[in-house]
């Protein structure tokens, strides 16, 4: 998955830096660069001296659009404060806040010898194997939130409570940002989301809002963000923590299983995001959404509401939209790291679209269950 590097690095530099700090790492390195990674660009360290293996995650270059995104050392920060939990993560060797050595800010962590899988259908596998997975999947995701932030010293990782408002209001920022950002050779800005507006004001209904609740969260807990066991059917390291915080468990649980929920949607279809391997009964051995909110309920002990499931699901699709208007922005002004950023750019508009229908959707469980769900 890593091939040539489309934004260089300094290696010189870098292997310097890296006999100062981090001696264990045997110098000099074969460096190439992975695919994947929409927002931060991430390379493969090889030691010529070993062929030991790395994987150094670094901010993007030039000048960035928001300065809440991009943040390695928070990335760095909880992968080395969970590498003495039982949740899976890589080991992190070092952060590096200093620009002069490679540009910007940098940190490497161990390279985990498993399987990523671009497709969370996970093809070719056996049916028993693809439950399991997903059950891993699911499992990893309720040990990671029944891990207390004080006890691996990250109480101020996050505020605690009011999580969808602060996201709202971060969103807000970085939208307006993204939206203005202009394309170096059309010259057209890639402009506001769909129902955005609308969709803002629904979610800022404080009646209307899934009880409040703050564990660690990810930010982007999905199957390509994981490693699974090269042969066995279990996740052995999470990765990409540039969004981790302390937030409401909801937002991962509802990332997790979009495929499920986006599955029988023509919007999501619209947006290349309609995955029918998710359709019930269309893939052996692939569980619904309910029998994984079961795994959930029963290793947290918590009950879902299902209206609330619906909210975080809006609001998640809502949050997707702002992820793909970010790719744009960063496609426009020609700093995005993945080959397929185009492609993703593209989704931002139905994307949008297939929120604000979710929105619509939630407000008549919402009623069904006889609360005010009006704009």
């Amino acid at each position: 998955m890593a091939g040539p590097i489309r934004q260089p690095i300094d290696l010189q530099s870098l292997e310097r830096y890296i006999e100062q700090h981090v001696p264990e790492i045997k110098t000099p390195l074969d460096v190439k660069q992975f695919g994947y990674g929409q927002s931060n660009p991430t390379y493969l360290l090889t030691s010529r001296d070993n062929g030991n293996k790395y994987v150094m995650r670094k901010k993007p270059p030039g000048q960035l659009l928001s300065k809440t995104a991009h943040q390695v050392d928070r990335e760095y920060r909880i992968i080395h404060a969970l590498e003495n939990t039982p949740v899976p993560v890589p080991r992190a060797f070092c952060l590096c806040e200093d620009d002069a050595v490679i540009g910007t800010a940098f940190y490497i962590m161990s390279f985990l010898n498993g399987r990523i899988f671009a497709d969370p259908a996970l093809p070719d596998v056996s049916a028993e194997h693809r439950r399991e997975m997903w059950k891993s999947a699911v499992k990893t995701l309720a040990t990671f939130h029944s891990v207390k932030p004080a006890s691996v010293g990250l109480e101020n990782f996050g505020r605690m409570n009011n999580f969808y408002n602060r996201q709202l209001k971060t969103f807000a920022t970085i939208s307006e940002a993204q939206a203005k950002a202009v394309d170096v050779d059309t010259k057209v800005p890639v402009g506001k989301i769909p129902h955005y507006d609308e969709m803002v004001a629904f979610f800022g209904r404080a009646e209307t809002q899934p009880k409040d609740r703050s564990t660690f969260v990810h930010g982007d807990y999905k199957i390509d963000n994981m490693v699974f066991h090269p042969t066995e059917p279990h996740v052995i390291g999470i990765l990409d923590w540039e969004m981790a915080t302390i937030g409401h468990p909801l937002s991962d649980l509802t990332n997790l299983l979009m495929p499920f929920t986006t599955a029988s949607s023509p919007l999501a279809a619209s947006a290349g995001r309609a995955n029918e391997a998710f359709v019930p009964g269309h893939t052996p051995g692939m569980p619904t959404k309910e029998e994984c909110l079961a795994w959930y309920e029963s290793e947290t002990g918590w009950k879902i509401i299902p209206s609330e499931m619906a909210w975080a699901d809006a609001f998640g699709t809502y949050r997707g939209s702002i992820i793909m208007q970010g790719i744009a922005a960063r496609y426009a002004r020609r700093q995005a790291s993945s080959e397929k950023a185009g492609d993703y750019a593209a989704q931002m508009k139905p994307f949008g679209e297939m929120g604000w229908r979710f929105v619509q959707e939630c407000m008549k469980k919402l009623e069904g269950e006889g609360k005010k769900a009006r704009l």
